[in-house]
């Protein structure tokens, strides 16, 4: 698995993108990060609609040790 990079966050913005290539992205954030949250921000239970903030800090010491 490639390692998250802090440069490869605005490529998370890029739409549209498929589910499944947005679910990778943000998986392989969470796992190489030390610590990470979700927090809902919006439900619509009308519309189905969403927003979900996630939060956290990148691993910065496993890239160091890559280097």
């Amino acid at each position: 698995m490639p390692r998250f990079r802090i440069q490869d966050l605005p490529a998370l913005e890029i739409s549209p993108t498929s589910p499944g290539l947005l679910r990778a992205k943000l998986g392989d954030l969470i796992v190489h990060s030390v610590n990470a949250a979700a927090r809902v921000e919006m439900l619509n239970k009308e519309t189905g609609e969403y927003t979900v903030a996630l939060v956290g800090t990148l691993d910065q010491d496993a890239l160091t040790h890559e280097r």
